[in-house]
């Protein structure tokens, strides 16, 4: 592709099949449980297929979200990591509004790889809108743990800009649960932000610790012990 030529399917997956890995595809395939299907691409390697397309789609003003609903029902999971790629690129574009369209993301083709990666563009959305918090207050009780996940760890990296009250609510909600990708991302969640305040965490897991799970107790202590 041209360092000026616009983003096709067609071209993203013909570019995709020029140059498969059978062997890598075969491992992580099984790394991801059978899942999805891949052509065997290393981050690299795929980020390089479509690199310069990408700064000509920043030049744009909307957000192909034809595209992105082509690549998303694609059975190749690169064709996923395009997308998500495609709209960290391109956050600057997105709107509020937006939003719905990356929760129908989120809520299909669903595993913690893409999952982790859409709360990027979904964190930069959320940062200074009100509206955020309160979303993901509303997404933190879903009944899709894959949601719920994705509002415990939109605040990562946020550092002082966290806020403690919303990130205490939505653990809260999320208490007792038995779902590892949960139990995990608390853990992260709580791991992040000692890194900014660890008497905060440290008074959290104290306060909570029946309720915590084993697992985010671990992972959420690891840099306050």
């Amino acid at each position: 592709m041209g360092a000026e030529q616009m983003l096709d399917y067609g071209q993203l997956k013909e570019r995709f099949a020029r140059n498969t890995n059978p062997e890598r595809a075969r491992q992580m395939k099984k790394y991801l449980r059978n899942r999805f299907e891949f052509y065997g691409y290393q981050t690299k390697e795929r980020k390089a297929i479509y690199h310069q397309s990408l700064l000509a789609e920043k030049k744009q003003d909307q957000i192909d979200w034809e595209l992105l609903d082509r690549c998303w029902r694609d059975p190749y999971r690169e064709m996923q990591y395009f997308v998500c790629d495609y709209l960290i690129a391109m956050k600057k574009k997105l709107h509020f509004e937006d939003i719905n369209k990356i929760e129908n993301y989120a809520r299909h083709n669903q595993w913690w790889d893409t999952i982790d990666t859409l709360i990027k563009p979904l964190s930069y959305l959320t940062w200074d809108d009100p509206r955020g918090n309160e979303l993901m207050l509303e997404w933190s009780q879903d009944s899709d743990f894959w949601i719920r996940r994705i509002a415990i760890e939109y605040q990562l990296l946020r550092k002082q800009a966290t806020d403690t009250q919303v990130l205490s609510e939505i653990i809260r909600n999320n208490l007792g649960s038995d779902e590892f990708f949960i139990n995990k991302a608390i853990g992260w969640a709580l791991r992040d932000y000692s890194k900014t305040n660890p008497t905060w965490v440290r008074d959290f897991i104290e306060q909570n610790q029946q309720e915590l799970a084993p697992l985010s107790i671990r992972e959420g202590s690891k840099y306050i012990e």
